[in-house]
């Protein structure tokens, strides 16, 4: 990592002097001399690169051959001059900037070393040794101090520091991450470092060079054990400006001019946008933003590291009084004590200990006096003491920051190898089919977690930095383990080793850094005892005369000397050359060891790596049309292959057992899961919309697109006289009853979404667009219309924008046309909130039952999010419109009538209900009678619905969906189940056995699910092939169901006879000589069946039976019912002697299957259990 100190400065000689720039170098053609350097620090440098800046723009905007000086020179030439740079009598000064790179990040070392050379060219004396000595020694004869160990090295006036961590410590990263917290606070630090870890392109902007490189070192520092894999441009020059056109997640700063406003900031993207204005101390998040997790515990935890440090947690200046300031009271405290005397116990050790480390780095402590006087004038640390305890403060306070971030994530993924697949035996196959490997079980994973951690690890798993991640932990089986990866393995087996924490635990507690003062003192010790001493500088052999010091001038360097190394003859080298040689061997041997090519391997990696991490480095110095469109190429065939892969993906998961038929692997989809992956189709659609754009209104690239062409369309259809038309509005027949046609249509789906007013910002309306029309099945279509207009999309976006690329336009809008083969509900689940309007139509069956019925028709529609309440429905009307709030995924209806009038029998074929927005259409069967005196009896009836599939779809949708939802049984249920048949016969009894399980299954396995996920347990109850139909059906298997007297007699009424039975059994006392577990089953069985018969609900013989066992298996009491009725001497009358309820065995094997719903709790809609009273 670069350490650099700059400077640039303006001086005047001869009477005139000119400006130009220059990097290490000068023209030849003129005797050229760089101006005195500052000491490194932001606001020189700042101000020469503006001044530099400022000097090119009014050169440029001078008309040629008029010589005009630039900023800083003279305004006027002097007299009788032309004005024009004269080689042979002017002197040019040029900037000159000093660099020192190094192959570890020592910043602060290197940052005292360059301040000292800067020092030596500025005093009044020459250096005690030529320039090229020191430089000379830092290059050849200052090693790399080991690992947990220190060195002290000299510059040109004093010896400077440095240390390494430990093999068990954190990476070397010696940047001052106090200042990075004291620019933003802690919370909007927080909220950064969440839009990092999330790989959300991030922008940072201020005045100061110098604050964007310490924003972005400081936060990349803090990703430990991640690294970002993308686009990493600290400070963007204003010249590639253009770069933040890129449709990848990137980390960039950006320079802000003065006065500039962040309103007239014109950006093409901030859909997914994290805006940093790091001097107001501000911070702009993207919507649909997840809190890291424990996050409130994680700011009050940084905030008292801050604190003992000294810092504000809000950031902007030091608490008052300043850390200076207390040093400075403190020290001369001190001094003046030890004089007089007083001093003792445990300031006496601290002072002792100053000195300690002063004598030992070979610091000599001033008068504190003169000293401070000088650190008032000059803005410089008042000792060098105090300078050297400073950069100790320093490097303690960045290790505890890092340690509390380190921490967390030692507890978030403390149990991630559990979850990681070794699903290759060697290197070269893995690498051969990593894109088609899941390396990461993230359904299990999130499972594990607590739930308030979901939203954020949901997405965070999805990023390529934790892909690379688990890539370094897979292919550490056959490579040297990465040494970050090395680093944190070793934390989590020490957390296990102590029981810090329990892997597999779902506790969401926080757990606080334990070693913040370990990795303080190790940091401290290290500093106290020295390890090893560099060899001091020492004169060359080189030759006199050349680089003459001359005051203020850096001099011109003999580069053969800084050439040549020195002989191995010290005790360095000789000590290093044999560790390098087993390095060597062992590399070589590791070469040997696999078969792979490098070349091959590299190969794969690349491939395997994100498109961004491919761009990272750009040739900044080629910025030719060709270059950019060539740059711009690579992100259209980027952006392809993620939708590619993103839509294959979502199709793979959402498919589940029918993607494992196809050969893809059994692999199932959670709705956390499945939202992540539709909120990152939201993002690369915003994406792609926004590459090469150059006319946009608002935030959103997509949202901005459809308002243009919102705005073409309404002037058209002001122009034509008659509008076009969409479809017929009327329904499709007059004689017949159903659904009027709903008009679908991009500008339709457009002003549903404007009329919803919860959503306030562009970015929302146009993922609520997406996500509606993925609903909907017509996302191709809609966006397939959009970019037909050719002349508005030329208008909107450059030549090389994707939208533009017309063959790769094509397959974008095919991959999104494959996801119609699976149902997605990512609008109604997530606008749960917002007002829908739904139809209702009754069907029927006969044309002129509706003209027949003279009561008064009621009906109560209920989904997963709630239900819309009784309506009435007006008299011989037979469909009505709706408003009320999303009741999600419909699952029942309510259909009764009052029984008034002479003609109140009503024979309903089914309900149909349709949500105005999404298009979804319900159909919830009857064919019942609802009056009293015929079929049985009921007044009102309970309708379990199915999703129809659009007769009109052509996009592919029609042949390929999921499974469709159960549906209420109709009336042939009584004396057939054609679902398990195939055929109309009556089911045979291992059918009905096969049925019960198979109920008694699907409920299992709809607890076992996540429980945001289950959907309705009404459906599995109720529905065709539910619990209460199968066992219907097993009492129906003998039934004696002769008509008496012309009239039905079902299942009920042998309930009915049963239970009067047992109730004058147990008066005369026939029940005592029972077992003692009778009589309470007893009990509650009379009980619950008086109170389904004493409601005030209408709800037929059926009715009564269907909540009868939805009860029980609520209470857990059916299995001790059963018995009862087996026991009941009625069966013998009611039932033929081969029925399965006379089987004692198959009664019993029944119990034991009812028995295995015991462990859960089931829960039953108001709509089944109101009125009843127990």
């Amino acid at each position: 990592m670069p350490s650099t100190c700059s400077a640039c400065q303006r001086a005047c000689r001869s009477g005139r002097s000119w400006t130009a720039a220059s990097l290490a170098s000068t023209p030849s053609s003129s005797p050229a001399r760089t101006a005195p350097a500052h000491t490194a620090s932001s606001t020189p440098s700042t101000r020469s690169m503006d001044s530099l800046a400022s000097s090119l723009d009014e050169t440029d905007g001078s008309s040629p051959g008029k010589g005009t000086p630039v900023a800083g020179a003279a305004s006027t030439p002097c007299e009788g001059c032309s004005g024009a740079y004269d080689a042979s009598r002017d002197t040019l000064y040029v900037s000159k900037a000093l660099c020192l790179i190094t192959p570890m990040p020592f910043m602060n070392a290197c940052r005292r070393f360059l301040q000292q050379l800067h020092r030596a060219v500025t005093a009044t004396q020459p250096p005690p040794l030529p320039l090229e000595s020191y430089i000379h020694n830092v290059l050849y004869e200052v090693p790399l101090p080991p690992p947990g160990r220190s060195l002290k090295f000299h510059g040109v006036y004093e010896p400077i520091l440095c240390q390494r961590p430990g093999p068990g410590e954190l990476p070397l990263a010696d940047f001052p991450l106090g200042e990075a917290f004291q620019l933003l606070g802690v919370e909007n630090l927080v909220q950064l470092f969440t839009c990092v870890l999330l790989e959300m392109q991030i922008l940072l902007y201020s005045e100061d060079y110098q604050r964007l490189m310490t924003v972005a070192e400081g936060i990349t520092t803090l990703l430990f054990p991640f690294q970002w894999q993308h686009v990493y441009v600290p400070i963007l020059p204003a010249s590639l400006r253009h770069f933040l056109d890129a449709p990848v997640p990137y980390l960039m700063g950006l320079q802000s001019r003065e006065g500039m406003d962040r309103s007239k900031l014109e950006l093409p993207q901030e859909a997914n946008l994290c805006f940093v204005d790091v001097d107001n101390h501000c911070i702009e998040l993207p919507e649909d933003f997840p809190q890291f997790p424990s996050k409130v515990h994680l700011i009050q935890e940084l905030s008292e590291v801050l604190v003992h440090f000294g810092l504000s947690p809000q950031g902007g200046d030091p608490l008052s009084p300043t850390r200076g300031q207390l040093k400075s009271r403190a020290l001369h405290d001190l001094v003046d004590d030890r004089r007089n005397g007083n001093l003792g116990g445990e300031a006496l050790a601290v002072l002792e200990r100053l000195q300690d480390l002063a004598t030992r780095t070979g610091v000599t402590v001033g008068p504190v006096g003169p000293l401070e006087r000088a650190s008032e004038a000059e803005g410089e640390p008042w000792t060098r003491v105090t300078g050297q305890e400073e950069e100790l403060l320093e490097a303690q306070l960045a290790v505890q920051l890092r340690e509390v971030f380190a921490t967390r994530f030692a507890n978030m993924f403390a149990d991630y190898e559990a979850f990681v697949i070794q699903s290759a035996n060697d290197l070269e196959s893995w690498l051969t089919n990593r894109e088609q490997m899941h390396n990461f079980d993230k359904a299990s994973f999130l499972s594990d977690q607590p739930e308030p951690h979901l939203p954020f690890l949901s997405r965070f798993i999805e990023t390529q930095m934790f892909a690379s991640f688990i890539d370094n932990k897979i292919m550490s089986q056959w490579e040297e383990k990465d040494p970050q990866l090395r680093v944190f393995d070793g934390r989590i087996n020490k957390m296990r080793m102590y029981g810090v924490r329990a892997p597999g635990m779902r506790s969401s507690g926080y757990q606080r850094c334990t070693i913040l003062q370990d990795s303080a003192q190790a940091i401290e010790q290290r500093l106290m005892k020295i390890d090893h001493t560099a060899i001091h500088p020492h004169l060359l052999d080189m030759k006199i005369g050349q680089g003459k010091y001359e005051q203020g001038f850096f001099p011109k360097l003999q580069a053969d000397v800084l050439a040549v190394g020195p002989t191995n003859n010290n005790r360095w080298f000789s000590r290093a050359a044999p560790a390098q040689r087993r390095k060597e061997r062992q590399h070589r041997q590791h070469t040997e060891h696999l078969v792979l090519d490098n070349d091959l391997k590299e190969k794969y990696m690349q491939e395997a790596r994100s498109l961004g991490k491919s761009l990272r480095q750009p040739k900044l110095s080629d910025l030719s049309p060709a270059v950019i469109a060539q740059t711009n190429w690579k992100f259209v065939e980027g952006l392809l292959k993620e939708c590619r892969a993103k839509t294959k993906r979502m199709l793979v998961e959402k498919m589940g057992k029918e993607a494992a038929e196809l050969g893809h692997g059994e692999v199932s989809i959670t709705g956390l899961e499945e939202n992540t992956l539709i909120a990152s189709l939201c993002d690369l659609l915003e994406r792609i919309w926004s590459h090469g754009l150059q006319i946009k209104q608002g935030k959103s690239a997509l949202w901005s697109h459809l308002l243009h062409f919102q705005a073409r369309e309404e002037r058209l259809e002001l122009q034509v006289e008659s509008p076009v038309s969409y479809g017929p509005e009327r329904r499709k027949s007059e004689t017949s009853v159903g659904l009027p046609y709903l008009r679908v249509s991009l500008m339709q789906d457009m002003r549903h979404i404007q009329n919803i007013s919860e959503i306030k910002t562009e970015v929302g309306r146009a993922r609520a667009w997406i996500r509606l029309s993925l609903e909907k099945k017509q996302l191709s279509r809609h966006l397939k219309q959009l970019l037909c207009n050719v002349a508005l999309t030329k208008k909107l976006y450059k030549r090389y924008a994707f939208l533009r690329c017309e063959e790769e336009k094509e397959q974008f809008l095919y991959h999104l046309l494959s996801l119609n083969a699976v149902d997605y509900y990512c609008f109604t689940g997530v606008f749960t909130t917002i007002v829908i309007p739904y139809h209702v139509v009754i069907i029927p069956i006969k044309k002129l039952s509706n003209a027949m019925t003279t009561s008064n028709p009621w009906v109560c529609v209920s989904g997963e999010l709630g239900d819309s309440g009784v309506m009435q429905i007006p008299k011989n009307v037979l469909e009505m419109t709706f408003e009320c709030q999303n009741l999600g995924k419909l699952t029942t209806v309510q259909l009764g009538h009052d029984n008034a009038g002479l003609l109140a029998k009503w024979l309903v074929d089914c309900v149909m209900v349709r949500n105005e927005i999404t298009g979804h259409t319900y159909k919830f069967p009857c064919g019942r009678w609802l009056g009293k005196g015929v079929d049985d009896g009921s007044l009102e009836r309970v309708l379990i619905g199915e999703l129809l599939v659009p007769a009109g779809d052509e996009e592919g949708g029609k042949t390929c969906r999921t499974p469709p939802q159960q549906r209420s049984p109709t009336q042939a249920r009584r004396s057939s189940i054609p679902s398990i048949t195939g055929r109309g016969g009556k089911p045979n009894c291992a059918q009905i056995q096969e049925a019960i399980g198979e109920a008694v299954n699907n409920i299992i396995k709809h607890f076992h699910k996540p429980e945001k996920e289950r959907g309705s347990l009404t459906l599995l109850l109720c529905g065709e092939n539910g619990l209460v139909s199968s066992l219907e059906q097993f009492f129906h298997h003998g039934f004696k169901t002769a008509r008496l007297f012309q009239k039905n007699v079902f299942v009920w009424d042998f309930v009915e006879k049963a239970t009067a039975y047992l109730e004058s059994a147990d008066q005369v006392g026939d029940l005592q000589e029972s077992p003692k577990s009778v009589g309470p089953s007893c009990e509650t069985f009379c009980r619950y069946v008086n109170g389904i018969n004493g409601t005030s609900r209408s709800i037929g013989k059926d009715g009564k039976f269907q909540l009868l066992v939805c009860l029980g298996a609520r209470d857990r009491l059916l299995p001790q019912w059963l018995p009862l009725l087996v026991e009941c001497p009625l069966i013998t009358r009611m039932y033929e002697e081969n029925a399965l309820l006379r089987d004692h065995t198959t009664v019993n094997s029944l119990i034991s299957v009812l028995q295995t719903l015991h462990d859960f709790n089931i829960t039953l809609e108001s709509s089944l259990t109101k009125g009843v009273q127990l």
